[in-house]
C-alpha cells in the first residue's frame, strides 16, 4: 500500500529523520509514535505532499510521490493536528470545495461528499451548520469526511481524538474500523490508551530513528524482559517466598504491603520466565493448604510502559554521546 524507503530530512544542520523506512499494508492501522522532536510531523507531512524529503523514496501503490501529480497525490488523506477549518462556511459547502480541489466534479464528486458525511455520522441537519457552530467532535469528523473524499488508500491522522470526550473518541474509533476494508490508516497520537485499542502495529520513532516496530505482543517481548504478578494472601513473607522460588527460583518479591486488619497483605514478584511462568506460580500457590489466596493477577504491560522503555533507551543511547564529543 505504502513504503517508505530510507527517507531523510534536515532543517539546517538538524537532522529531523535519519533514514528511516517502513511500510503500511492494505487495510492496516498503524500507530505511528515518538515524544516531541522525534520527527513523525516532518514525516507526515512529507507523505501528505506538504513538504519534500532530502532524500529517500515515499511509494504509494507503487507510485513515487515525490514524482507523481495530484491523482497520485489524492491516494493519501491527511487530517493535521488542531485541523484549521473555515468557521464561516456551512459543512456542505466547505466539503464540495474541498472535492472541486482535489479534482472531483458532477456526480462523482456528489455521490462521494454524500459517502463522505454518510461514513462520519454527519447528518444532513449537521451538513447545513456553519463549522464556527459545531463542537470539537464534529469538527473532527468534518476533518475525516475531507481526508477521505478522493477515495484514498492510505489516511493520515495527526491527533484525531486530542481534546475529544471519550464518546467523541469511540466515534472517531468505529469511523476507523468501518473503512478499515478499503484504507489503510497512519495514526500519530499522544494518546497511547487509543492507540493501543485501534491498531495493528505500531511505530515507534527518537531522534529521527526508528527505534521499535512491530504488534504490541512482539513489542511487549522485546522490551518488557520482566512478568510482574500480584497476589493478596494470609500468610508470611518468608512463606510465600519460600513456596514460589520451589517454582522459580529467579523470582523476586518487589513489594509487600503492610498486614491489612482482616489479615491479608498484598505481594507483587516479578519473574523473568514469562507469563506461562507467572500462571504456573499461581495455581502452585492457590493449591497450598499453609495459606489462603484471595486475590491475584498478572500485570501486562501496556504501551505507554514499552513506549517509555523504548524512547529512553533511545534518548539515554543519544545523551551517552554528546557527553562523548563535549
Amino acid at each position: 500500500m505504502i513504503e517508505v524507503i530510507n527517507l531523510q530530512k534536515k532543517y539546517g544542520r538538524i537532522n529531523a529523520i535519519k533514514g528511516i523506512s517502513f511500510s503500511v499494508g492494505k487495510g492496516e492501522i498503524v500507530g505511528f509514535l515518538g515524544p516531541n522532536g522525534a520527527g513523525k510531523s516532518t514525516t507526515l507531512r512529507i507523505l501528505a505532499g506538504l513538504i519534500s524529503a532530502d532524500s529517500g523514496e515515499a511509494k504509494v501503490c507503487g507510485v513515487d510521490l515525490a514524482e507523481g501529480d495530484g491523482e497520485v497525490r489524492n491516494l493519501i488523506g491527511f487530517l493535521p493536528e488542531n485541523n484549521p477549518l473555515p468557521d464561516d462556511l456551512r459543512v456542505i459547502e466547505y466539503l464540495n470545495f474541498r472535492a472541486k480541489l482535489k479534482g472531483l466534479s458532477g456526480s462523482r464528486l456528489r455521490e462521494r461528499v454524500k459517502i463522505s458525511l454518510e461514513t462520519c455520522d454527519i447528518e444532513r441537519r449537521i451538513s447545513e451548520r456553519k463549522i464556527g457552530n459545531l463542537s470539537k467532535g464534529f469538527r473532527q469528523r468534518v476533518g475525516i469526511a475531507d481526508s477521505i473524499l478522493a477515495e484514498p488508500r492510505l489516511v493520515i491522522l495527526d491527533e484525531p481524538t486530542i481534546g475529544l470526550d471519550p464518546h467523541q473518541s469511540a466515534v472517531t474509533r468505529k469511523m476507523m474500523e468501518r473503512l478499515k476494508g478499503e484504507v489503510s490508516f497512519l495514526l500519530s497520537s499522544h494518546i497511547l490508551s487509543e492507540v493501543e485499542a485501534c491498531c495493528d502495529r505500531m511505530i515507534i520513532l527518537s531522534h529521527g530513528q526508528i527505534v521499535a516496530e512491530g504488534t504490541l505482543n512482539r513489542l511487549q517481548e522485546k522490551f518488557i524482559t520482566k512478568t510482574k504478578f500480584e497476589v493478596v494472601a494470609k500468610t508470611r513473607k518468608i512463606n510465600i517466598k519460600k513456596s514460589i522460588r520451589s517454582i522459580d527460583e529467579s523470582c523476586e518479591l518487589i513489594t509487600d504491603d503492610p498486614v491489612d486488619l482482616t489479615g491479608k497483605r498484598r505481594f507483587v514478584f516479578t519473574t523473568d520466565k514469562g507469563e506461562e511462568t507467572a500462571v504456573t506460580i499461581i495455581r502452585h500457590l492457590v493449591n497450598q493448604e499453609n495459606f489462603k489466596i484471595f486475590e491475584f493477577q498478572i500485570n501486562r504491560p501496556n504501551l505507554e510502559s514499552i513506549f517509555l522503555r523504548a524512547t529512553n533507551e533511545n534518548w539515554n543511547y543519544f545523551d551517552s554521546l554528546e557527553r562523548k564529543i563535549k
